[in-house]
């Protein structure tokens, strides 16, 4: 009798088909239920998960909330200037993306006329959340809003549509990102620290101060939608976005406002990104 095939007696007799499972399919485990996602105390987050082998999002919470972006925004500057800029200035786009920094990004927002790289990249990407930084605040990348839904995009775009020579020099640089910003803030939090290589991250973080409480050492040597929601420019904020696996199947993206002191911060949101991974992996 195969697997499929009627089995005697009632079932067949009135036309109904009787699946027997097969040894393997008996000896394999059933699937558990994912566990949910605990949101840790004092934590305002926004998550989302896209698994580009069910092409779909699997795992969400508060998709479109928006937050400022912090140097998430660097993704979006990477894309505009090398999708526009002849000879791209790519002694620029390294440490930016590498270790985050702040100079590189300043200057790469300036030559591409500040809010108007949002403009151009939300319009592209058809982003519905994001939006450039307050009009008192034009030189302050970082107050760029953005969502984990419109981020997930972007990453989407990376991997998925970007050409070879975008893809390629956002991504190399993303795999290579280094233990410490060059503010010399430990940037291995979130994703890095709380799931399994292999993966590629662009970090953000905000309103902690400019000096860290422990030094990092360990890196060696144009019309387009304005979103009504509110955006949280009060609280600090620490988000960990990337994609994870291989293939570079999950595309993560982990946003928060937090109220707690750095250290605290970094372990929460570490948990946190390691439950979301854990919730996609059981899908």
């Amino acid at each position: 009798m195969t697997a499929c095939s009627p089995a005697p007696g009632g079932d067949a007799a009135v036309g109904k088909t009787t699946v027997v499972k097969t040894a393997v399919e008996k000896a394999a485990p059933a699937k558990t239920a994912p566990k949910p996602v605990s949101v840790p105390s004092g934590v305002t987050t926004g998550y989302v998960v896209y698994d580009r082998v069910q092409k779909k999002i699997t795992v969400s919470r508060n998709p479109h909330k928006r937050f400022r972006s912090a140097s998430v925004v660097k993704l979006m500057i990477a894309i505009d200037h090398l999708e526009r800029v002849r000879k791209p200035d790519l002694a620029l786009l390294k440490p930016m993306l590498r270790v985050s920094d702040d100079n590189a990004a300043t200057r790469l927002w300036s030559l591409g006329g500040q809010g108007k790289i949002i403009q151009r990249v939300a319009k592209k990407l058809r982003l519905t959340d994001s939006g450039p930084p307050p009009a008192g605040k034009p030189g302050f990348w970082g107050y760029t809003a953005i969502s984990a839904l419109d981020i997930a995009k972007v990453y989407r775009y990376i991997l998925e549509e970007a050409s070879p020579a975008v893809r390629n020099t956002i991504m190399g640089h993303l795999r290579q990102a280094g233990p410490c910003g060059s503010d010399g803030f430990d940037q291995y939090f979130g994703i890095p620290r709380g799931v399994a290589r292999p993966w590629a991250v662009k970090q953000g973080w905000s309103g902690y101060g400019s000096v860290p409480p422990v030094r990092c050492t360990g890196n060696g040597s144009t019309a387009f939608y304005q979103a009504p929601a509110p955006v949280d420019f009060r609280n600090a904020v620490l988000h960990t976005t990337g994609v994870v696996g291989a293939g570079d199947r999950y595309i993560e993206v982990v946003l928060t406002t937090q109220t707690s002191r750095w250290s605290d911060s970094v372990t929460k949101i570490t948990r946190l990104a390691r439950d979301v991974h854990r919730a996609a992996l059981a899908r």
